[in-house]
């Protein structure tokens, strides 16, 4: 046998053990699909599963703008094209109608479709996969008892490789292993419950994790990141610069996350839509669940960049301050408490990362409408009053004010997310 050869039979081999591999790790789940007992109707097992709808903020992606609840087809863009979510109404042909509890739960815990396709993970199942098999079936139930649509989802588009079926097993292969959330018995049953709220439930650190070039991350991680295709940044939270909230007092983070403002912060962004659309609706008990966990979380240090070299606060930037913003944010940078945040010492004025405050300036927005914030203030938009010079000369004045000692904005900065945003949009 010749050399040749048997490098191609040894190179063939490895490729067969390679596939083998993937096909252990992604399609050998031991779910038997065939068979499954139907799941609870009752009131309070749907009940049950609005709940953790609600708290999973199910709906926001699930539901396509002026679309029917649940129905799918929302836009989602990611880095490799653009995902549209799925049908979950009891739908037979479009929706979940011909799913059973079996297959829903290996959807959640497995990321794997009732016909056995590897679901893209977009939809956080390497966050549901720590749901437990009773919260899953409520869930399941829920939507089984929306009204049904025969809405149809387009197809993805994606960029190839990354839609495919092998791309998608290599990828699990690297950031993706099913389990289930298993509660630390050195921990109050409040810490756990806060715990499973943040992992499993909320898939708190989808967003508030960095990414890699694959997009895949630690998905234990809460130490801030980008949200793919919008944008924002999602702080640290755990480093006290950015959105840590271990020093805050309890009821001021269940403030935030029941209304959407508290004496030290306002959601804004993707935040705001995650307390609309979820933790509003979260009972006491959950929140102060949350808010326990979120204090318990071990510090970290802040941002290590090295802020440009400051200027002297520009007279520009002073000027235009006091043209646009002194009227809601005073003079000093102090704000109206309950209306107009603060921005003198505001992290989200100073962090490193500049995007939101990019974001916020540029095209402006609202806070969540929430029952215990019901009309809230909003900031107005400058994209088209402000030229990026300007907004880079305010911003650069705001961040250096009042003893805040930030870093200057670039108008390249500023030109940056007018074009994120805009090729963003869906």
């Amino acid at each position: 046998m010749s050399a040749l050869r048997r490098l191609l039979l040894g190179l063939a081999g490895l490729a067969l053990l390679g596939a083998g591999l993937l096909w252990q790790i992604n399609f050998n789940d031991g779910v038997d699909t065939r068979s499954s007992a139907p799941v609870a109707s009752d009131a309070a097992t749907r009940a049950r599963g609005a709940y953790l709808a609600r708290a999973g903020n199910c709906l926001a992606c699930h539901t396509a703008r002026g679309g029917p609840a649940a129905a799918g087809g929302r836009p989602i863009a990611t880095p490799f094209g653009t995902v549209y979510s799925s049908n979950l109404t009891p739908d037979a042909r479009a929706g979940i109608g011909g799913w059973n509890a079996a297959t829903f739960w290996r959807a959640l815990h497995h990321g794997r479709s009732a016909d056995g396709r590897l679901l893209n993970p977009v939809f956080p199942y390497t966050h549901t996969t720590g749901l437990t098999r009773a919260d899953s079936d409520a869930l399941f139930s829920y939507f089984l008892g929306l009204p049904p649509s025969a809405t149809a989802v387009p197809a993805h588009e994606l960029r190839w490789p990354f839609g495919t079926q092998a791309a998608l097993a290599l990828w699990r292969a690297l950031y993706f292993r099913p389990g289930s959330f298993q509660p630390d018995p050195a921990r109050s049953e409040q810490l756990n419950r806060g715990a499973y709220l943040v992992q499993a439930v909320a898939h708190c650190s989808a967003c508030h994790t960095p990414r890699d070039r694959l997009g895949g991350a630690d998905w234990q991680s809460l130490s801030g990141g980008t949200v793919p295709g919008t944008g924002w940044y999602a702080p640290s939270l755990t480093a006290r610069d950015e959105g840590a909230v271990g020093h805050w007092p309890a009821e001021q983070i269940v403030q935030l996350l029941a209304t959407g403002a508290a004496p030290q912060g306002v959601a804004s962004g993707p935040m705001a839509e995650v307390v609309y659309q979820g933790t509003q609706h979260l009972s006491g008990a959950d929140l102060q669940a949350v808010a326990a966990y979120l204090q318990h979380l071990p510090p970290q240090p802040g941002r290590q960049d090295t802020p440009a070299p400051r200027q002297r606060p520009s007279a520009a930037g002073e000027r235009l301050y006091g043209q646009h913003c002194a009227a809601c944010h005073g003079e000093d940078g102090q704000g109206v408490p309950g209306a107009y945040p603060p921005l003198s010492g505001n992290r989200s004025v100073t962090m490193a990362n500049t995007q939101n405050l990019l974001q916020i300036v540029l095209f402006g927005g609202f806070g969540p409408a929430t029952a215990g914030r019901p009309q809230p203030f909003g900031m107005p938009p400058f994209a088209l009053t402000l030229s990026d010079a300007e907004i880079a000369a305010v911003l650069s004045y705001i961040r250096g004010a009042w003893g805040n000692d930030a870093g200057e904005v670039a108008p390249l900065d500023v030109v940056r997310m007018r074009h994120v945003n805009h090729s963003g949009l869906p």
